[in-house]
């Protein structure tokens, strides 16, 4: 969801790509849909591994968990590191979903125009 907004409201600014510890390699259907909800298509995204981005590169680097999980950054890694505390929505409800997807919206917009700000 993150990288979606991301990548729509950052309006070509920015390009988001999202990755996690536990990669299933799919999107739940719910995932979709309530994306869809939002008129944001999820096509040609899928659920990938740390190993499948180049985090070193990244100027901004979001830990979703917040601090429940200890990200491995590489050491060559010299961006800024933020910790959201994002409840994972896997395999729930719909209505879990859309608040799940709601959050995640209001913090990628309010990520985006802080960075806006000190561009």
């Amino acid at each position: 969801m993150a990288e979606a907004f991301a990548n729509r409201f950052g309006e070509g600014r920015v390009r988001a790509w999202s990755a996690g510890l536990f990669p299933v390699g799919w999107i739940a259907p719910e995932t979709y849909a309530v994306m869809e909800e939002k008129g944001i298509s999820l096509d040609g995204q899928w659920s990938k591994g740390l190993e499948d981005v180049d985090i070193a590169q990244m100027d901004v680097v979001v830990q979703m968990a917040g601090p429940a999980f200890d990200l491995p950054m590489p050491h060559d890694f010299s961006g800024r590191l933020i910790e959201w505390d994002i409840p994972d929505a896997f395999t729930a409800s719909l209505e879990c979903n859309r608040a799940t997807r709601d959050l995640i919206e209001e913090h990628v917009r309010a990520l985006l125009a802080e960075i806006q700000q000190t561009a």
